[in-house]
């Protein structure tokens, strides 16, 4: 039996793309569906290039293992480590990531990185992710073969999105997806001129791009992963809770546009305003846990504490596991969302 196409929309939001880990471990684990295109931003571009490698070189299982190498050295990153036999008395992911976000640690960072800029580092100035994002392999993510892979950056000067695909994603194109720009300094990159263009993160623009998917030679659905709660029901109160939803909502509202922009077209087709065949019909569909991802602070995003980064994988493998119980049948039929409810 021939598996269903997907095309993946990955979303950006810092360490919390552990959940993004978790979700393509269990797709690429069982196998029920071919992953035909990829669009990543900030950590999902990451977690793309992970997988469009492992994928081009040995299959599902290389994928894997290249995600389980990326997020074991990301995890290594954080100072905040807790031997593994003492998991089972942490409270609960939420208690922790509350736990980090008001640590006197955690606060003083925050503080000096509202008040200073990161160029004022000078020759001290080092991104973190560049080693290890210069250690995949380029000749496997940029290859012909396997799924299409679109990275997403946000150019500073014009605030234009720009996508990078094939040849042109490098090194400084994953960095340039993933930088913050209260923590990383602006990554220059030739434009199609030769002329230096400086970018910061691709979520500013497209969280995730969705467009680049549209091709006809992909297939028609795409599968969502969302990190960004697109809904809260507490009133945001205290500074670090305002910024955060301030946060959630700028990084979302591109796919929320590119959402209304699909349900406006597919009421078009069923008018009868354009003729079937013209514009693509996509269909969509989200793998998410909100009631998780709502109660985590914005502190976990750039502190990748080892313990959550796990459990946020687990929570992205079952939530995973979910949508293939209940919304596999759907796949290259229909929707699984009601486009409306997420962006109306």
């Amino acid at each position: 039996m021939t598996k269903p196409k997907i095309n993946l929309a990955l979303q950006g939001g810092g360490a919390h793309g552990a959940f993004t880990w978790g979700v393509l471990d269990r797709l690429l684990e069982g196998g029920e569906v071919e992953i035909a295109g990829i669009s990543g931003t900030s950590a999902g571009a990451l977690n793309g290039a992970a997988v469009k490698a492992g994928l081009v070189r040995e299959g599902a299982e290389a994928a894997r293992a290249n995600l389980d190498w990326m997020w074991d050295r990301i995890g290594h990153l954080s100072s905040l480590h807790v031997p593994a036999w003492m998991e089972m008395f942490l409270p609960s992911t939420p208690y922790l990531s509350q736990s980090i976000e008001y640590s006197p640690g955690y606060a003083f960072s925050d503080w000096l990185s509202r008040a200073t800029s990161p160029y004022g580092l000078g020759p001290f100035y080092q991104n973190p992710l560049a080693p290890i994002v210069r250690e995949l392999r380029y000749n496997e993510v940029c290859a012909a073969q396997g799924p299409d892979f679109f990275v997403c950056a946000t150019n500073v000067r014009s605030g234009k999105i720009r996508i990078f695909e094939g040849d042109d994603i490098t090194p400084d194109a994953l960095l340039a997806s993933a930088c913050l720009p209260t923590l990383f300094q602006a990554v220059e990159i030739p434009d199609a001129d030769g002329n230096l263009q400086a970018y910061w993160d691709g979520g500013y623009s497209g969280n995730p791009a969705l467009f680049p998917l549209y091709p006809m030679h992909l297939p028609d659905d795409v599968v969502i992963v969302n990190i960004n709660p697109l809904r809260r029901e507490t009133l945001p109160y205290y500074p670090q809770e305002i910024l955060n939803r301030i946060n959630e909502v700028s990084f979302n509202a591109s796919l929320l546009a590119e959402l209304r922009s699909i349900a406006f077209v597919h009421r078009m087709l069923a008018d009868g305003t354009i003729e079937p065949g013209t514009k693509k019909r996509v269909l969509v569909h989200m793998i998410s846990d909100d009631a998780l991802m709502s109660n985590l602070s914005v502190a976990t995003k750039t502190v990748p504490q080892p313990i959550i980064v796990a459990r946020l994988k687990a929570a992205g493998r079952a939530a995973a596991e979910r949508f293939l119980d209940d919304h596999l049948d759907k796949v290259g039929k229909t929707s699984s969302v009601k486009l409306e409810e997420l962006y109306g």
